[in-house]
């Protein structure tokens, strides 16, 4: 159990630290570029104010009407094309956030779908991925063959490899189509699948507002939502078996913690039908269980010993008699 402590502690101890390396890569890198746009927008709003004589009231309201106008770009996020998209984000948990219900009817479903959705859909993505893990392992292992390995089972690195691979090929897929229908730079998109295939969803960059593509481009959306569902689910794949790799490490010293614990079941006794430890506990007072072949006592309460027993277990406690003063002791040893 102490080697378990460490390695929590360690882990966090390291999550931190990443996090504070991370926040310093990015002050290093982003921090001068954000001044330096804040001074040049500051600029431009003091010559815009200036040469309009436009007061400090008006620009507050025009700046409200623009940000509330920006989603109303992209057609109605409502109707039913736009509800599918906002709903898949919802389930896929990422959250771009260009749009939002705004009534208290649509916040009060929308918390309450994401409830039932949300573990439907890690549920769902989950055996998605199981199912493309199996198809890779017996893809690789005819593979094997047909090249003639000594080894022809797919090892958990093979796997990760094939899962990485098709990771790939679906974001590069991805950002060359989204390059091409949203206007962006291929890295642009790039970034943008692999923001949302990661669920992180900053929303910087949003596919379908542009040229009313919700109710004018069905195809596109019926693109993106493949894309996004089936991406999720190969990337998700691709995670975990990353997740289960780290978490794998230590099932040594996990074997070991268990293992130290055998030794105490080795000092338990009976005294007449109870179960009683070297320091004199009584544990929860099962009634002894015989074995024939053996002739030992199990202090567990199920049926694993035979099916003799069961009928003992149906019995209950009748017929069981306390132990008397003037007994004898019989002392065995107890297998659990």
């Amino acid at each position: 159990m102490k080697k378990q402590n460490v390695r929590t502690l360690a882990l966090v101890v390291c999550t931190l630290t990443y996090l504070l390396i991370g926040a310093a890569v990015f002050d290093a890198l982003e921090s001068n570029t954000e001044m330096k746009r804040l001074e040049f927008l500051s600029e431009v709003l003091r010559n815009m104010m200036k040469k309009y004589n436009i007061t400090q009231e008006d620009y507050k309201m025009l700046e409200i009407v623009i940000t509330e106008n920006k989603p109303h770009k992209a057609g109605p996020q409502w109707k039913f094309t736009g509800a599918i998209y906002f709903a898949t984000l919802v389930l896929a948990m990422i959250g771009y956030g260009h749009s939002t219900p705004v009534t208290t009817g649509g916040k009060v479903f929308c918390m309450a779908y994401a409830m039932v959705g949300i573990p439907l859909g890690l549920v769902m993505f989950q055996s998605i991925g199981e199912r493309l893990n199996k198809f890779a392992s017996v893809v690789i292992k005819h593979a094997k063959t047909y090249l003639r390995c000594k080894k022809t089972e797919a090892t958990e690195m093979n796997l990760m490899l094939a899962t990485g691979l098709l990771s790939s090929i679906i974001i590069t897929t991805g950002a060359a189509m989204f390059s091409r229908y949203e206007g962006w730079s291929y890295f642009d998109s790039f970034y943008y699948c692999f923001v949302t295939l990661t669920t992180i969803g900053f929303g910087d960059y949003v596919a379908l507002q542009n040229d009313h593509a919700l109710s004018n481009n069905l195809p596109y959306v019926a693109l993106s939502l493949v894309f996004i569902l089936f991406g999720l689910a190969v990337v998700a794949a691709s995670i975990n078996l990353l997740v289960l790799r780290f978490m794998t490490i230590d099932t040594g010293d996990a074997r070991c913690d268990d293992n130290e614990m055998l030794p105490a079941t080795d000092h338990v006794l009976t005294l007449e039908g109870e179960v009683v430890a070297v320091n004199g506990k009584l544990l929860a007072g099962h009634v002894p269980i015989l074995h024939d072949a053996d002739d030992c006592v199990s202090v567990c309460s199920c049926t694993c010993l035979g099916p003799a027993n069961s009928e003992l277990l149906d019995q209950g406690y009748q017929g069981y008699r306390p132990p008397s003063t003037s007994a004898s002791l019989r002392v065995k040893r107890a297998s659990v």
